[in-house]
């Protein structure tokens, strides 16, 4: 169902969906750890994020598959109906316990729906413009993913805790609204059934995708890292929206990732993601060595930049490299590792930091490291390129 132009209603509309979707998880981030402190849990705030991520990246198989056999809108809806019962859920459960399980399921919301958005992506857009596309989307879901906090963060000084997990679910419901209406484009479905859950050893992994699936590891374990200690990071720089680094963030991704997406179609998805590595690499190092608020935030700058670079060419790389019968099985793929980056980052970080603030520069130096690795993946795979021509 590739369509002749890029700038369509219903692209337009997907990704609307996408940016409410992931404004709606995202706005609760920075006021987790507190609540988690409120209920008693303030040592295990690295289980956070990493288990949000566990979820989602064991759902990825199941979500894959079930995008490339029933459908792109089926696996998106489910997702947002997760986070929509989530939402309304979070109150109920209000212990420690309950909180955890809560952020297990709440998972699944993003085991499901960016996996369907990927693929009906890749699905409606131009050959030759995926990267461009791929900026887009990317664009939407940062803009959530910084907007969310952003807007978590100023409401909660009027409402409490628990109306932010309702508004939380509203906005879930709105993404929905946007999204149910979009034609399909799988054209064989298959209806759904039990034996469509059984997930067979080769349908976890795309093999054709790994090469950006192992670097979409190692340059989200900084991600991780941001989202479990930035919350806390901010109050010791006194800072006092904890989503203002998020916010910057976006703001930096944004002026950037359209282009990079563009450049990435032009010149290459290789050469581009070693450069928006080495800038990543470079925001590590940079928000470490940070001893005021204001160096801090420039750390957000160089990190949104990094990130909007990285973001639209691993996928546009990833949906070069898929087979179109397992779409699907692809972003999956790269959605996994992206879960298994940000877990280990989130759950390595939680562990060491220890509500100790004096630990963070070295955390994020040992971010920096894993940039670097990744950096010299991809010159090899440059070296390789260039040897075979």
């Amino acid at each position: 169902m590739s369509q002749n132009t890029l700038y369509s209603p219903v692209f337009f509309r997907l990704c609307l969906s996408s940016f409410l979707f992931f404004a709606s998880f995202n706005m609760l981030i920075p006021e987790l750890p507190a609540y988690l402190t409120s209920l008693g849990g303030e040592d295990y705030k690295g289980l956070i994020i990493s288990l949000f991520t566990l979820t989602a990246g064991l759902s990825r198989p199941i979500s894959g598959k079930l995008a490339d056999r029933i459908g792109r809108i089926p696996v998106m809806a489910l997702g947002l109906w997760v986070c929509m019962l989530a939402g309304f859920l979070y109150p109920v459960l209000a212990t420690v316990i309950g909180f955890f399980l809560m952020r297990f399921l709440h998972g699944f919301s993003t085991g499901f729906t960016p996996t369907g958005t990927s693929a009906y992506l890749a699905d409606i857009v131009p050959f030759e413009r995926r990267g461009e596309a791929m900026g887009w989307i990317g664009l939407a879901n940062s803009s959530g993913m910084a907007a969310g906090p952003a807007l978590g963060g100023w409401l909660i000084s009027y409402v409490g805790i628990d109306t932010l997990f309702y508004i939380s679910s509203f906005l879930a419901l709105l993404a929905w609204v946007v999204l149910i209406s979009l034609p399909e484009t799988v054209t064989h479905r298959e209806k759904l059934n039990a034996s469509l859950l059984w997930i067979k050893r080769h349908e976890i992994l795309e093999p054709a995708v790994l090469k950006p699936a192992w670097v979409m590891v190692l340059v989200c374990f900084p991600y991780g890292l941001v989202l479990t200690i930035v919350p806390d990071y901010s109050v010791y720089f006194e800072v006092s929206n904890k989503g203002t680094f998020f916010a910057i963030t976006t703001v930096a991704s944004t002026s950037i990732r359209l282009f990079a997406g563009r450049f990435s179609d032009i010149y290459g998805r290789v050469p581009v993601m070693l450069g928006a590595s080495l800038l990543l690499a470079f925001s590590m190092f940079w928000i470490a060595l940070s001893n005021s608020s204001e160096a801090f935030l420039w750390g957000a700058v160089w990190y949104g930049l990094a990130a909007g670079m990285g973001s639209p060419t691993l996928f546009a790389w990833a949906i070069d490299l898929s087979d179109e019968r397992f779409r699907g099985r692809g972003m999956a793929t790269l959605f996994i590792a992206m879960e298994l980056g940000i877990g280990l980052g989130a759950f390595i970080s939680g562990s060491l930091y220890a509500n100790d603030n004096t630990r963070v520069p070295m955390l994020f130096g040992v971010s920096g490291l894993m940039c670097l690795v990744a950096v010299s993946y991809l010159v090899v795979l440059l070296l390789q390129k260039k040897k075979n021509l």
